[in-house]
């Protein structure tokens, strides 16, 4: 198995799961159609989020023998499926990998970003006590949208329940037996927008949420709004957001994904100028906040993500079913 865009703890993780018969070979750049060529000899290529797995790489792919592409992650915006189907390959993901990771994630941000912590944080380095411009506000009360109640966004629930959070959410598929049990409430979009003093999002990249996150919805949010994001990067138009910060329609943007992370996220870039001038714009705002996709990165989580993707690479020898829920060809 060709694993492409190898970082350190997929060399922890990786070798165990999969298995002493299986032979690895870690590569530390991107699969796309222009890397494919390096696949040769492999029957399975590994990769992650941002690798593009389109139609003409997933023919280079075929034409080399690879019959089984295993995305070590959730979201799979970045493969063509039917190309993949018609090609005869298959597609796996990691369905589930401690939901509870990303949903702390977004709390742990929520916290930081509301009490300045990471503002504090570099003052106190500096030897300035000051508490300026360093006031939040309490979350016991408030009301927090939640956008999406999968696991993730469940979990999430839950937790600023915890905190006495008033919790309103938005499903196109909602469970009104879990939210009775929860104490949660189902709304529409605009009513979502209006109540909420925090809105966090929980639901996957496709056709139908690619930027639901616009001028238009921004528009319709309580003033001062928080607005958090650790699932993917596409369900926000940057732009828009960037207006929305400088209006003062949104109180503060805490984000861990972003729409052109592609180069830049997983990267040291300390020693270049950035290059995505609406990146920059945004780290210029105090009320910004931006970790580089990291949500997923717990022990418990790149544990699960090593372990089904081993398992899936040991199917795939083996002849048998893949791990249920993981087969998306």
């Amino acid at each position: 198995m060709a694993v492409y865009d190898t970082k350190p703890y997929d060399l922890l993780h990786l070798p165990a799961a999969a298995g002493p018969d299986v032979d690895l070979r870690f590569l530390n750049f991107r699969l796309s159609v222009d890397t494919a060529g390096t696949a040769d000899g492999a029957r399975a290529v590994c990769v992650f989020v941002n690798d593009a797995i389109d139609k003409h790489c997933l023919e280079s792919l075929a034409s080399r023998g690879v019959e089984l592409v295993a995305l070590r992650c959730t979201g799979f915006n970045n493969v063509d499926l039917e190309a993949a189907r018609d090609l005869g390959v298959a597609v796996t993901r990691v369905p589930v990998y401690s939901p509870n990771a990303v949903a702390e994630h977004a709390v742990a941000l929520l916290l930081t970003l509301n009490r300045q912590v990471h503002r504090s944080f570099n003052r106190v380095r500096e030897h300035n006590f000051s508490l300026q411009g360093l006031v939040g506000f309490d979350l016991n009360g408030r009301t927090a949208g939640i956008v999406g109640t999968g696991k993730i966004g469940r979990i999430l629930a839950r937790i600023l329940r915890g905190f006495g959070m008033v919790v309103v959410a938005y499903d196109p598929y909602p469970d009104p037996a879990w939210a009775a049990r929860e104490g949660i409430t189902y709304v529409d979009p605009i009513t979502l927008s209006s109540l909420s003093d925090v809105i966090s999002l929980h639901v996957p990249l496709t056709a139908e949420t690619h930027h639901i996150i616009r001028r238009e919805t921004i528009d319709c949010m309580k003033p001062g709004v928080i607005l958090v994001n650790v699932s993917r990067g596409g369900l926000i138009d940057t732009v828009a957001l960037i207006e929305g910060l400088k209006s003062g329609r949104l109180g503060g943007v805490a984000l861990d994904v972003y729409e052109e992370e592609e180069g830049v996220f997983f990267e040291d870039l300390s020693g270049t100028v950035l290059q995505d001038d609406l990146l920059a714009r945004m780290l210029t705002f105090p009320n910004v906040l931006i970790t580089a996709h990291q949500a997923f990165l717990t022990h418990e989580a790149l544990n699960d993500i090593a372990r089904i993707t081993g398992t899936n690479l040991q199917s795939l020898l083996q002849g048998v079913p893949f791990v249920e829920g993981s087969l998306l060809t």
